[in-house]
């Protein structure tokens, strides 16, 4: 029986090499390293390319290693569906961070329940923060998001050439900004 591990990162900028190195400082000899990065746990597992790769080679009754559980997702209820399927085909799934503990015992399902809803709450705490600073961020005055490419006086201008006629098209090489900049900044009057 092969023995299977996932790893998942939420950016690009991350790498699951620890993930994989941990699972094998455990003593795991994995077959098969499938990972997804830059998807985020909130991605339902069933829509992540690597992990729908894995369980379309995973044989009934192998085991599947991750390093921890929200691996697998931070939605309490996506990682319970997601660890039924897999104890419906007798697939062990090991989660390094629990020990030995069977998902799918009694003990085990209570320890799901629990850890995901733990994991949940965290992701939604961690919203709320944000969510707080940016309003914070707002009332004190700071302009949120990307910066503009233009300036006022490159926008009075623009208003004023395509007031008189100038083209989208025209302006955008001008300014060397997309066409959509021009248009958001005329209102294509």
């Amino acid at each position: 029986m092969a023995t299977f591990a996932y790893g998942r990162v939420s950016t690009k900028d991350q790498t699951t090499e620890n993930q994989r190195r941990d699972i094998e400082k455990a003593g795991f000899k994995v077959d098969y390293w499938y990972a997804d990065e830059g998807v985020s746990g909130k991605t339902h597992a069933s829509q992540r390319p690597q992990f729908k790769a894995l369980l379309g080679q995973i044989r009934d009754a192998e085991t599947l290693v991750v390093s921890k559980l929200d691996r697998l997702g931070r939605d309490a209820q996506d990682v319970g569906v997601t660890i039924k399927t897999l104890a419906a085909r007798k697939i062990q799934v090991i989660v390094l961070q629990l020990g030995t503990l069977d998902l799918a015992s009694p003990a085990g399902k209570l320890m799901l329940n629990m850890l995901t809803a733990v994991a949940e709450m965290e992701r939604d705490l961690l919203v709320e923060r944000t969510q707080s600073g940016l309003a914070r961020a707002k009332a004190e005055g700071k302009t949120l998001g990307r910066p503009t490419k233009t300036n006022d006086v490159q926008r009075t201008e623009i208003i004023d050439m395509r007031k008189n006629g100038a083209s989208v098209s025209a302006l955008s090489r001008t300014y060397g900004v997309s066409r959509a900049s021009i248009m958001r900044v005329t209102g294509d009057l």
